[in-house]
């Protein structure tokens, strides 16, 4: 699932490795003001491709991997902070 204060979308991805920047990119123009993502790996923290790091980056958005759990608990604190957040959260199976 994508979130931002705004929009839900689906996420195809089913797991952190099948992440992709086309999985991001029209979610990302549709919330211009994004400065953190949160990205929620399923049950374990998992490596984010170097590809859609640099992306990120020169977005600057700041990412922030974690347990998809702690992700949503974390959206939900900084979503009630006003901050700019998304997340992009990969289902525990």
């Amino acid at each position: 699932m994508l979130l931002s204060p705004t929009i839900v979308q689906p996420l195809a991805a089913v797991s952190i490795d099948a992440l992709t920047l086309d999985h991001l990119t029209s979610f990302l123009e549709e919330v211009p003001e994004t400065e953190i993502l949160l990205v929620g790996c399923g049950e374990e923290i998992a490596f984010f491709p170097e590809e859609l790091r640099q992306v990120l980056r020169d977005r600057k958005i700041i990412i922030e991997l974690m347990g998809t759990g702690s992700a949503a608990r974390t959206y939900n604190v900084l979503l009630a902070e006003d901050r700019r957040i998304a997340a992009a959260l990969i289902a525990i199976s």
